[in-house]
């Protein structure tokens, strides 16, 4: 099936975006920093950026590495390096210079200068590349001119995922497929220069780079940079910055679920993404339009996102400007039947960097994203977890998303995990780890919670399903937005356990 635009055609480049709203919207905020009073409007960002390119004299294509926590200097750095026609490469601020040289020895090709944007001195020599100071945010900004004369093609942003193998495959998005996803989410959302967004993810990851940064970009509308989520004062947060949608995970809202929901008058929805949103967390919610997404960094981040006007409990919506196919064996999938989901679009990527992975891609343009799921006959897709989390009990096949969708019927429950562990006899079976909505716990509480969750698992799901232990923990392995690392997770456990 199909989304309604995949081709991509008549979208602005990200520079030209630039350039556009500068001239129509320059005195507008596109930038705003959660935790101070620091904005940048749309001019002040092409000048920053302008100056910035002028002083980084990057000629030639370069491959930039930038590595900045500051969320408003990452902006203006990154934008600027795809603009000016260099590759990317956001950096998440913790890596050290060991990991840095690894990454530009992935990446390094002849004739092609490697620099690093970062205040950090000491990885000029440590990752053998040049070292920029990040760009500028100052009293300069208001003057500053000649951004169009800076902008060149072929720009792009390179990224690393490891999918559940852990062997990283470099993504290598082009401005303009950057440019289209970012297109198709703000039209999406509605997104208007009313609009206020709130974005706490990481900006070194998809997400927050295209819904965040470019949806605003195309939509002329300002976004609201943290540096994290904060539990604290939250709500307080979003009506004081008169934010009208948040850009979130399902962490976050798992989080807020344990306490009062205050939101602002003005807000208009809540975007989640990188996981399945659970029930009784979505429940939580009742009353604000929750726009649930499903996405992957080679799809320059959103594939499907549910309506916000037509949302459908339990499912991540319908394809917005990608194409999505579920394949069972080497035919199609019937409607509602679950198999492996292909994808194909104008944000979509042909092939892994260097190659790798070729056999995820078919001859005419489709990528298996590893992902299982279902189609139903009115197009919304439904998740049922990724191909290698399958836990393969004895030939009997658990999904684990079916088993944490009955425990989290326990209100007491915040989050579940379920991965299967080594069985010297049946090969794996499930096991559960649980996250408590209260964080204020006692050993007799945790084994009372085990008890009743054994009890909700024996009347819910058949004997081969359910799972061999539950245990109670603070939290799981996690990546930086807050997505579970199964692969971790499962490292832990051994036949015994």
């Amino acid at each position: 099936m199909s989304g309604e635009r995949t081709d991509g055609a008549g979208i602005p480049s990200i520079g030209r975006l630039l350039i556009d709203r500068a001239a129509s919207d320059g005195d507008r905020v596109y930038l705003e920093d959660a935790r101070s009073d620091r904005s940048l409007t749309f001019t002040q960002v092409a000048c920053a950026a302008s100056a910035f390119a002028s002083r980084s004299g990057l000629d030639a294509h370069t491959t930039v590495f930038v590595r900045e926590p500051d969320p408003l200097t990452f902006a203006v750095a990154h934008l600027w390096v795809i603009a000016s026609g260099h590759r990317s490469v956001p950096l998440d601020p913790a890596l050290a210079p060991a990991d840095v040289a690894r990454l530009a020895g992935l990446i390094a090709s002849d004739g092609d200068e490697s620099a690093i944007v970062t205040a950090d001195a000491s990885f000029a020599n440590a990752a053998g590349v040049r070292r920029i100071d990040p760009p500028q945010l100052d009293g300069q900004l208001a003057s500053g001119a000649g951004a169009a004369s800076v902008f060149r093609d072929g720009g792009s942003a390179m990224l690393f995922t490891s999918g559940s193998t852990g062997t990283p495959k470099g993504v290598e998005l082009r401005a303009e497929q950057l440019a289209f996803v970012g297109a198709a989410v703000a039209a999406h959302l509605g997104l208007t220069a009313e609009d206020r967004g709130y974005n706490p993810l990481p900006l070194f990851h998809i997400n927050a780079e295209v819904v965040g940064l470019l949806s605003a970009l195309v939509a002329g509308s300002t976004l609201v940079l943290d540096e994290r989520f904060h539990r604290t004062g939250f709500w307080r947060l979003m009506s004081d910055r008169r934010i009208t949608w948040i850009n979130a995970v399902p962490a976050i809202l798992a989080v807020l679920a344990t306490e009062a929901i205050e939101p602002p008058a003005g807000l208009r929805l809540i975007r989640t993404a990188s996981a399945p949103l659970p029930g009784p967390v979505a429940e939580a919610f009742a009353g604000i339009p929750l726009v649930v997404s499903y996405g992957m960094t080679e799809a320059s981040s959103q594939i499907t996102a549910t309506p916000v006007d037509a949302p459908r409990a339990g499912t991540v919506g319908v394809p917005v400007g990608t194409q999505v196919q579920v394949r069972v064996g080497a035919g199609l999938a019937e409607p509602g039947e679950v198999g492996e989901l292909w994808i194909r679009g104008a944000g979509v990527v042909s092939s892994y960097f260097a190659g790798a992975a070729a056999d995820r891609f078919d001859a005419d343009g489709w990528l298996r994203t590893g992902d299982l799921g279902s189609v139903d006959a009115d197009g919304y897709v439904t998740l049922a977890g990724r191909v290698d989390d399958v836990i393969n009990r004895g030939g009997e096949k658990v999904y684990p998303l079916e088993v944490e969708e009955a425990l989290l019927e326990d209100q007491a429950v915040r989050e579940v995990v379920v991965v299967g562990a080594p069985d010297n006899v049946l090969g794996a079976v499930p096991v559960a780890f649980v996250i408590p909505a209260e964080p204020v716990r006692s050993d007799e509480g945790d084994r009372t919670l085990v008890q009743r969750l054994t009890a909700l698992a024996e009347e819910r799901l058949p004997r081969f399903k359910r799972p061999r232990t539950i245990t109670v923990v603070d939290d799981v392995p996690r990546a930086p937005t807050g997505k579970v690392q199964r692969v971790r997770l499962r490292g832990t456990l051994t036949p015994d356990r």
